[in-house]
């Protein structure tokens, strides 16, 4: 789930939330590679540069994100700030991913086994 484009995007802090980062994708905001990508489940691979078209730079719901210390970008990941511009390094481990409760993944598989 984590190497989605739209995750990506809001791990990144170019959106203020999940639903606004798959919005930015879906309306073409969105650079892989230098290449726009408009898919919100496109499967970022490691190495990727994930950008924001110069012009979406200006958007202040983008600049007020990106100034924000509401939350930490992951370890897993890049950003230069300046320039809009984000790495995804490596696949993150389960301890990685800033989920906002403690995560039991035994718990799940065992709920959606029944």
């Amino acid at each position: 789930m984590e190497r989605r484009l739209d995750a990506v995007v809001f791990r990144l802090k170019f959106a203020p939330t999940v639903f606004s980062a798959r919005q930015l994708v879906n309306h073409g905001h969105v650079l892989v590679n230098g290449k726009v990508v408009n898919k919100k489940s496109y499967q970022v691979n490691d190495g990727d540069e994930i950008s924001l078209q110069q012009t979406s730079q200006n958007i202040p719901m983008i600049i007020q994100t990106l100034s924000s210390n509401e939350r930490d970008v992951p370890e897993y990941l890049q950003l230069e700030i300046s320039k809009c511009l984000g790495k995804f390094v490596r696949g993150p481990q389960l301890t990685d991913v800033p989920y906002p409760v403690q995560m039991e993944p035994n718990l799940v598989v065992e709920f959606y086994s029944r």
